[in-house]
């Protein structure tokens, strides 16, 4: 029986074990645009060559230099976007009831989250942010416009539901997701916050807690930010299972941070990646997921397994959170670290081939015929 057999397995027979589940998750929110860039143009609407690499984009880029160019976006479809809505959708898809706390427009929520908000009984604090996500075959650019993401603090959401409230829906949470941690630039006081003003009245909960911590790309913050957050994130092990999810230059860049000698993509040097980075920060997991394969780290030990890598993809802009959320909804389920990969892997596998979020019907499909 090998890894994705033994995911089939531990998803079916742990299934009843999503009664009583519930997440929590925020803060961030933003209006996707997924965009193609033209190469050559052979007519109206999509009758063009796309820029298909980012290495070619940047070669057209970088020809411009000292002369101008004029490169033309094609939107194939406008979405709500962030870490948090994404992900959020996929465990709403997954059949986790949730509430939703983020930017999905204030006083009015954007058409675009309207629908999710119905469904997530979402508490808006702030505007969205704007992206534009330029995808390529072999990644994606995403270029975002962030101002608003300044007004999501700790007494905003306060403001919002009230002390009461928001203290009862932590206390109901098996799940607390809080991801972006890069593009709001008050999310470090929020964790602080939530340790201090939260987290020590809240009655203990059958099962326990876990705690899900997305950073997203920090490489525009500095070294000293990250290790301070990073740090912050560690205290909530205290309350709970802490589980800090990471893709494959996020890893090394926290691993620069702390100065581990890791880098690589092989299996072999993942797993060590994660091992250290979860030493460091003694937590419950570290998990690092490229886009080939997907690794972690817990108390109990290491694991690495290969993913469904799909050459041309239909849309790569929420892969990572798919994958977030399959990991975390196995997670949930009480399945063991390496079958949490495993749907991890199933649930970003599955998205990028129809752009829709999985259920765990869908997942167990998907296993199936692997």
């Amino acid at each position: 029986m090998d890894y994705r057999q033994r995911a089939l397995k531990e998803l079916s027979d742990h299934r009843s074990q999503q009664a009583g589940k519930r997440a929590l998750v925020g803060l961030d929110g933003f209006v996707d645009t997924i965009l193609h860039l033209v190469d050559k143009r052979s007519g109206p609407g999509e009758s063009f060559d796309r820029l298909e690499t980012i290495s070619e984009f940047g070669s057209r880029v970088s020809a411009a230099a000292g002369k101008s160019a004029n490169i033309e976006m094609y939107p194939t479809m406008e979405k709500l976007g962030g870490n948090g809505p994404i992900m959020a959708n996929a465990l709403l898809a997954a059949g986790f009831p949730l509430r939703y706390i983020g930017s999905l427009g204030k006083p009015n929520i954007f058409p675009v989250f309207q629908d999710f908000a119905a469904k997530t009984d979402a508490i808006s604090i702030a505007e969205p942010g704007l992206t534009n996500a330029i995808e390529f075959n072999d990644g994606k650019i995403m270029m975002g416009i962030t101002k608003y993401l300044e007004d999501i603090t700790y007494d905003a959401i306060i403001a919002a539901m009230g002390e009461g409230k928001f203290l009862d829906e932590l206390s109901r949470s098996s799940l607390v997701a809080l991801v972006n941690w890069t593009m709001i630039p008050n999310m470090t006081a929020i964790f602080q916050a939530l340790l201090d003003r939260a987290l020590p009245s809240l009655p203990p909960l059958d099962g326990g807690r876990s705690f899900f911590f997305d950073l997203a790309d920090p490489e525009k913050r500095s070294e000293s930010d990250l290790v301070a957050a990073l740090r912050v994130i560690a205290r909530f092990e205290s309350h709970g299972n802490v589980i800090l999810g990471l893709n494959l230059a996020e890893g090394q860049q926290v691993s620069r941070a702390f100065g581990i000698d890791e880098s690589g993509e092989t299996p072999d040097s993942l797993k060590a990646m994660a091992v250290k980075i979860r030493r460091e920060l003694d937590i419950g997991t570290v998990v690092i997921h490229p886009k080939e394969r997907a690794a972690c780290a817990t108390k109990q030990g290491d694991w690495c397994v290969e993913g469904p890598y799909v050459e041309n993809p239909k849309i790569t802009t929420g892969a990572g959170d798919h994958f977030n959320a399959g990991f975390m909804s196995a997670q949930q389920l009480g399945l063991e670290p390496e079958a949490c990969l495993t749907v991890g892997c199933c649930f970003s596998g599955f998205y990028v081939r129809t752009a829709k979020s999985p259920s765990l019907n869908d997942i167990d499909s998907f296993l199936r015929n692997w």
